[in-house]
């Protein structure tokens, strides 16, 4: 597979997904999950009008991208770079720098952080609260039941302005209800933004609403390990 052909398939099952939806596929941004390919690969990606792209590392976006975000400046819909894996809090200031979305905002300590760095850089990436609906100890992600008391505090003590939830279904499980639950948890608290779906599940986060659908392998194709 190349990234091209890859990219068709994924904005057709898309455009398929929202018709069936009955949403407009405008509304839904494709972020282009790019973690551990090179800029040979990624090129060929944004030739063909992407523009969201996602990486799971501050450390190897940080080396990756700004020779490509410098050679595309200024075309038309410039390039945006999504923070979509776990963030360090020590990591928050190149972070904040480099990365126009953060999905994976999960603590007190790392919403203090990014609250420094968002004032000290003037910059305001959007953020995403990310949402462990299957209350899986190895992952990041506040527990659902503690989602509204964690927005409330980032909202209230640490001066945040939260876009929208994140969420990873457990991978054994249907992924429906936990999509369900994610929207559920924004509904209530006034959030219009969801970053859910994967690969293998991006039609279904569709349909409950996804607004941002992260898609690697199915684009780009199998990583090596």
């Amino acid at each position: 597979m190349n990234g091209k052909s890859g990219l068709a398939d994924v904005r057709a099952q898309i455009a398929r997904a929202c018709r069936d939806a009955g949403r407009d596929p405008a509304t839904v941004t494709l972020v282009a999950i790019s973690k551990t390919f090179g800029a040979e690969a990624i090129e060929p990606v944004i030739a063909a009008g992407q523009r969201a792209f996602g990486e799971n590392r501050v450390q190897e976006a940080k080396a990756k991208w700004p020779p490509l975000l410098a050679r595309h400046r200024g075309e038309l819909g410039s390039l945006e770079l999504h923070l979509v894996g776990a963030l360090q809090s020590n990591k928050a200031r190149e972070a904040v720098a480099l990365f126009d979305a953060i999905h994976s905002l999960d603590r007190a300590s790392l919403a203090e952080a990014l609250a420094k760095e968002i004032a000290r850089q003037a910059r305001t990436p959007l953020l995403f609260v990310e949402i462990n609906t299957g209350a899986e100890p190895q992952k990041g992600g506040v527990l659902a039941e503690d989602a509204d008391a964690f927005l409330g505090a980032c909202r209230d003590r640490y001066g945040l302005t939260i876009s929208g939830l994140m969420c990873i279904p457990p991978a054994s499980e249907p992924p429906a209800p936990h999509f369900a639950l994610t929207a559920k948890i924004a509904r209530r608290n006034g959030l219009v933004l969801l970053s859910m779906g994967m690969s293998s599940d991006f039609p279904v986060a569709i349909a409950f609403g996804a607004t941002h659908v992260r898609v690697g392998t199915a684009i780009f194709g199998a990583r090596t390990p």
